[in-house]
């Protein structure tokens, strides 16, 4: 770039560097092809700005095959002008599959950590939430991901 534009090299990162820019770093993005995408984040959405009168929004979300390495040698604590040190070599101890929901109304989180990623150990989740979270009388719950599940194979 320093040459296409007649600069030096230094000067172009400097320029970068005034505004910010890191080149280097690139982010990912992708557009969904559904055509009712625009529709279903409405309706998210709405839930979270306004949700029902006595209703409990939940906002659930997973990760699968987190690793849970552990180091070799023990780390080298940060000193004066001297950063953290640690050995690149770790044992790997396998991998877990973490779910966490999130009480829109309240921030309040509820987090369970799983050695399997399958539907068995979601339904598990579910049901330690609805055991958990304080309904009123008369209260029932529902998620889209069973209702759905229901509906492409029924019983």
């Amino acid at each position: 770039m320093a040459r296409a534009v007649g600069l030096s090299q230094s000067a172009v990162v400097r320029i970068w560097n005034a505004f910010g820019r890191k080149p280097y770093r690139g982010e990912t993005f992708k557009l969904s092809t559904d055509p009712n995408f625009v529709e279903k984040v409405r309706d998210v959405v709405g839930l979270y700005m306004s949700p029902p009168e006595n209703a409990i929004v939940l906002s659930i979300d997973e990760k699968s095959q987190v690793q849970a390495p552990d180091r070799t040698q023990p780390l080298l604590p940060m000193t004066p002008g001297r950063a953290e040190r640690r050995t690149p070599d770790y044992v790997r101890n396998g991998t877990t599959s973490p779910l966490a929901t999130l009480d829109v109304a309240t921030g309040r989180v509820i987090g369970r950590c799983y050695r399997r990623h399958r539907q068995r150990e979601f339904l598990k989740f579910l049901k330690e939430i609805d055991a958990q979270v304080v309904r009123g009388p008369g209260a029932r719950s529902t998620s889209s991901w069973t209702t759905m599940g229901r509906t492409r194979r029924p019983r």
